[in-house]
């Protein structure tokens, strides 16, 4: 991690497929636009890594001459508290993907833990302890020593990924990086992130369960959020989109106040272009603060 936020797309930028780039032509684009992190999608990967040894090894190289932090979203295809063949195949993919991760250099995997289906809240969270410590045995036993597995907090009310449940595995496992979703938070707690001290709340919520380093270098996701009460999260938006929340900009206030350094990914439909927009939303609060 740097000793500064760090901002990138989760994905390749539909303008640089336009425009013919190769994977490993993504960092040096990446670059020109100003931003410096990128998360791999891997979301659509079986139980083998779908990506070429040597390619991910050349996005390594290029990532690392532009000075780009990378990540790679985990397979979607993942739900380790569902019936034992699903559990075996999920951890399989989740193997692959962090097989790939350490290839191309990527510091962590990020993928959604699973669901709660017909298991109560606590035996949801056993299986899913169970899978990942499982996940970390077979990485080591094979020599994958370097990427972190990181579980995400997620936006549906089924789905296992509330702050108090990927905060208390970060807690529970070595290995793991805590990553959050704004956007999915602000789902699942029906619009909880509307002010500057609702997202200060959740900081300083994870500094006193994981310290102030978690804290300050979590890896994040961002986007303005549809959702319902009933369901949480129904789909992604621009920042522009001003009838959604969260908004960065008390976010941005955060990270000044707190000293925080996060890798911050955009997820909405315009990866590279909200990114960069966000980048400069903290930019100008931060001279705003210092002028």
């Amino acid at each position: 991690m740097a000793d500064y936020p760090r901002f990138g797309p989760s994905g390749v930028p539909p303008i640089f497929r336009l425009m013919g780039a190769k994977l490993a032509d993504v960092p040096r684009l990446l670059k020109v636009e100003g931003l410096d992190a990128f998360e791999y999608e891997a979301v659509r990967w079986g139980q083998s890594p779908q990506i070429k040894r040597e390619d991910a090894q050349a996005l390594r190289a290029a990532a690392k001459k532009n000075d780009v932090l990378l990540s790679l979203h985990g397979s979607y295809f993942i739900n380790l508290s569902g019936e034992q063949t699903v559990v075996e195949a999920s951890k399989r993919r989740l193997i692959a993907c962090a097989t790939a991760a350490e290839w191309m250099g990527a510091y962590v995997v990020v993928f959604h833990s699973g669901f709660y289906g017909h298991n109560s809240k606590t035996e949801t969270y056993k299986k899913i302890v169970d899978a990942i410590r499982d996940v970390i045995k077979t990485l080591n036993a094979n020599g994958i020593e370097k990427v972190k597995l990181g579980p995400e907090t997620m936006g549906r009310h089924s789905q296992f990924g509330s702050l108090d449940e990927i905060l208390s595995i970060c807690q529970e496992i070595e290995r793991t990086q805590l990553v959050i979703d704004w956007s999915h938070l602000h789902a699942r707690t029906g619009g909880g992130l509307r002010t500057v001290e609702d997202f200060r709340n959740t900081a300083v919520k994870v500094e006193e369960k994981l310290g102030t380093e978690a804290m300050r270098n979590m890896h994040c996701h961002f986007s303005k959020i549809e959702y319902t009460y009933k369901v949480g999260e129904l789909r992604h938006h621009i920042l522009d989109a001003v009838e959604f929340g969260p908004d960065f900009e008390k976010l941005a206030e955060v990270i000044i106040d707190l000293g925080m350094r996060p890798c911050i990914i955009c997820e909405t439909p315009i990866l590279d272009v909200d990114a960069k927009k966000m980048q400069e939303i903290l930019r100008k609060t931060t001279k705003n603060r210092r002028d």
